[in-house]
């Protein structure tokens, strides 16, 4: 049986590129090589795409060859950015596009795959545009009745005309202590948990060096519990896990660097806990169009016990470390085959949109 070629793109221009990579590493590690034929493919800081050659370790791959895709649906090719220098072309089966933060998860390369008529992993255009935009999720959600904490929105052109005003108009909404975040962001850079109210200027000017659009939420004493979503029209809930750190909150460091952060697989929770936050994950998936994959984090009230949806990733890491895989694991989906099914459900995808007609022919 000949092996499906399988693009892993990786890298990108954010504040993510790293943890990209790592999550890529963790993947090309775990791609069953019987099945796939692998072409890397790192984006550089810069937005270069380079093609690095299967067996290379996912960083060597940023000296490769420099490359584009085709945006032109049935071609599925990686193609030389030099047009006028002869190289092989690149044919691909499916895509496998691991580029967190902006730029990646955000619908803009899923937007390019579209055109690309390419099958690739996880969630289409709108589904990671709103994932990705935590305030606009934050409406929908909502709007869905699904519980979430009490926030809003500043937008920089306010903070700039009057950081003083705009703190005190956020404080009038959201009293501390509160959280500031950039609303188009992971990894929790950015992120100030702010105590006092006179800590809140920096923290808006903060958030603002990393997106237009920040948002002020009420901080409220939880645990951490995260959901692992998997499937396209029906989703499937793995179990939930739970995250303890030392920091005040999952920060980059305690996510990356902080080796005493403590990833519980699975959370202590009982059986109709587990069951209510599946559901909520499952019901926050929905909403915000997931498809492929995804991760619910959720906020759970240490005062009452009740689910706050915290937000919803389209793009979870996939490092070592991370929860999705671990979840799954623990649900009964080690690595590779959680790959698998990944590869599936977007040829699968691919498929049913295939069969939609893009030319108008009335029926009557």
């Amino acid at each position: 049986m000949d092996k499906l070629r399988v693009g892993l793109i990786f890298g990108g221009r954010s504040v993510e590129h790293e943890v990209s990579v790592a999550s890529a590493t963790s993947i090309h590690r775990a791609l069953d090589p019987t099945r796939y034929e692998v072409t890397l493919v790192a984006i550089d800081h810069a937005g270069r795409w380079h093609r690095g050659a299967p067996k290379l370790p996912p960083e060597a791959s940023l000296r490769g060859d420099l490359v584009s895709l085709a945006p032109m649906p049935g071609q599925g090719a990686l193609v030389p950015a030099d047009r006028s220098t002869p190289a092989l072309v690149t044919q691909l089966d499916v895509i496998l596009p691991i580029v967190h933060g902006r730029g990646g998860e955000d619908g803009c390369l899923q937007g390019l795959l579209e055109l690309a008529g390419i099958p690739y992993v996880g969630s289409g255009v709108l589904g990671s545009a709103v994932q990705m935009d935590k305030e606009v999720a934050k409406r929908l959600l909502h709007a869905a009745g699904l519980p979430v904490a009490r926030w809003t929105l500043v937008r920089q052109a306010e903070l700039r005309a009057d950081p003083a005003a705009t703190a005190a108009r956020a404080l009038r909404e959201i009293p501390a202590p509160l959280f500031v975040k950039p609303a188009n962001q992971g990894s929790s850079v950015g992120i100030t948990k702010v105590r006092e109210p006179g800590g809140l200027v920096a923290a808006l000017l903060e958030a603002a060096r990393y997106d237009t659009k920040i948002l002020v939420e009420a901080a409220i004493d939880a645990r951490e519990i995260e959901v692992a979503l998997l499937g396209n029209e029906r989703l499937e809930a793995s179990l939930p896990g739970e995250i303890r750190t030392r920091h005040e909150f999952y920060d980059y460091e305690a996510k990356y660097v902080d080796e005493d952060t403590e990833l519980l697989v699975p959370a202590e929770l009982d059986e109709e806990q587990t069951r209510e936050v599946q559901r909520l994950a499952i019901r926050a998936g929905e909403v915000l169009d997931c498809e492929g994959l995804g991760r619910v984090d959720f906020l759970m009230d240490r005062a009452t016990g009740a689910f706050l949806v915290n937000e919803v990733n389209s793009l979870p890491g996939f490092t070592e470390s991370s929860m999705f895989p671990r979840l799954w694991e623990a649900s009964g989906l080690p690595f590779p085959a959680l790959l698998d099914r990944l590869i599936e459900l977007a040829l699968e995808r691919h498929r049913a949109r295939a069969q939609l007609e893009t030319v108008y022919c009335p029926t009557t």
